[in-house]
C-alpha cells in the first residue's frame, strides 16, 4: 500500500534572506544541508517548510484570511510563546484559552504569512 512519508511545505516569499533569518533566528529553524538556488529548506522538531523566493508576486500580507498558512500543536505552547516573543517573533496575540479546548496564540511572518499555534488544555 502507498504511504506518504515525509513532506514539506512550500511558501512563496519576497525576500529569501529575510524570511530565512526569521525563520532561523527568531523561531529557532535550522536550514537543511540542501543547496538550491533562491530556496531555503528548514525544519524545526517535525515541521519542516520550504521557502521560494518570488520578489515579484503580491504580497500574501494582502490576502487577508487566506494568508493563514500553518497550525502548530505545540507541547508547552506558553514557553514556544515565551521563547519566539523574546526573540522578537512577530506575534498578533497571546496565548488564551479557547473555547474549543485548545491553548492557542498567533503569530505572522515578515511577508504575512499567519500561523496559529495551539496546545490541548490539560483535562480537557
Amino acid at each position: 500500500m502507498a504511504q506518504i512519508v515525509n513532506s514539506w511545505c512550500v511558501l512563496a516569499v519576497r525576500d529569501l534572506q529575510v524570511s530565512t533569518n526569521y525563520y532561523v533566528d527568531i523561531l529557532g529553524f535550522r536550514k537543511e544541508p540542501i543547496d538550491a538556488y533562491g530556496w531555503s529548506f528548514l525544519s524545526r522538531d517535525k515541521f519542516r517548510v520550504m521557502l521560494g523566493e518570488c520578489r515579484n508576486e503580491r504580497p500574501v500580507s494582502e490576502l487577508g484570511d487566506h494568508s493563514y498558512f500553518a497550525y502548530w500543536n505545540v507541547e508547552g505552547v506558553d514557553e514556544f510563546y515565551q521563547e519566539i516573543a523574546a526573540r522578537g517573533a512577530l506575534v498578533t496575540s497571546q496565548p488564551s484559552n479557547k473555547p474549543w479546548g485548545l491553548r492557542e496564540f498567533t503569530l505572522r511572518t515578515p511577508d504575512g504569512h499567519r500561523i496559529t499555534c495551539g496546545e490541548t488544555i490539560a483535562g480537557r
